[in-house]
């Protein structure tokens, strides 16, 4: 058995205390991770983005909205996690100078100057391998990639950039659809497995994949 935190659903980067710019993330990848984890005996805890989708009941969730917020939560649950399922979707870019109020329609143009997000699970990851081992595994990480075409070389660079011992890419058909097509690659850019099919189908054969290669020797 596993504790698993799993990041979940798109985030927000507010233009005025209205408008925001987000990611088209329903969560339904999440939400069925999260019910393959629980099926097979795992402890799920899950901080999501705003999502219209309900995760299982056996999951502890932590509801956020800012990209700042999903990482000071997922940070704050390294210490009880064995490890991390990034399939959250953050938005990768934020205004640099958010405005007060609403900025009224009348405005004569609308120029915005974005700022890179930090990235979440980068960040997780660099955490996780600073931490003793001592009397604790040290976690383990696996990020999603959503690439169009599910490129290859685009996936590969993200696994060792992010530190990450698994990439899941998935091309952009996978939002707001009921089916997901996926393809694992470890820290050395090989392939470990491919599926295709509804997004419990491929949530299950995922879960079964972590646990082969990450989860047994962990716990």
């Amino acid at each position: 058995m596993a504790r698993i935190l799993l990041t979940a659903g798109p985030t927000r980067a507010y233009i005025d205390e209205v408008r925001y710019l987000t990611n088209a993330s329903s969560g339904r990848m999440a939400r069925s991770l999260a019910q393959a984890a629980l099926s097979r005996g795992h402890e799920v805890t899950i901080v999501s983005g705003p999502v219209a989708v309900r995760y299982p009941n056996g999951a502890r969730v932590i509801p956020v909205v800012t990209t700042a917020e999903m990482l000071a939560a997922a940070v704050g649950e390294l210490p009880r996690i064995d490890g991390v399922i990034a399939a959250a979707a953050p938005c990768d870019f934020e205004p640099d100078r958010p405005v007060s109020g609403k900025i009224p329609r009348t405005a004569a143009g609308l120029s915005l100057q974005l700022r890179a997000t930090t990235d979440v699970i980068a960040t997780l990851a660099a955490r996780v391998r600073r931490q003793p081992a001592g009397r604790r595994k040290i976690p383990w990480c696996v990020a999603f990639a959503l690439e169009p075409g599910a490129d290859k070389a685009r996936a590969c660079a993200k696994v060792t950039a992010k530190q990450c011992d698994l990439i899941v890419v998935n091309d952009l058909a996978a939002l707001e659809s009921a089916t997901n097509a996926v393809a694992v690659y470890d820290d050395r850019h090989t392939l470990v497995g491919e599926k295709k099919g509804t997004k419990p189908a491929v949530a299950a054969w995922l879960i079964r994949l972590i646990e082969k290669r990450l989860i047994a020797g962990n716990c």
